[in-house]
């Protein structure tokens, strides 16, 4: 179960209920797939939008590592979620 204070929360993916966290090693994990140099530089590649389903599949995986899964991110783009994206 999430722990909110943690900035935990949780998700139905791939047929389980799983934690995603964004930790510092999930944080420094998106710096590296993303090429940015710090936390403000992601945001803003964040903010400009355009994000392609490899790119969030990449950072739905670095938020489950972080709480605590071991997944690929290929892994992960094999997942289903319900109600697809809006799901």
């Amino acid at each position: 179960m999430a722990n909110l204070l943690r900035g935990e929360i949780d998700a139905e993916i791939g047929g389980e209920r799983r934690t995603l966290c964004l930790t510092l090693g999930a944080l420094a994990e998106l710096e590296a797939a993303f090429g940015a140099c710090d936390v403000i530089a992601l945001a803003e590649r964040f903010q400009r939008g355009g994000l392609s389903a490899r790119d969030l599949a990449v950072i739905i995986a670095c938020g489950l590592r972080g709480g605590g899964a071991e997944v690929s991110d290929d892994d992960v783009a094999a997942m289903r979620a319900p109600g697809g994206l809006n799901g």
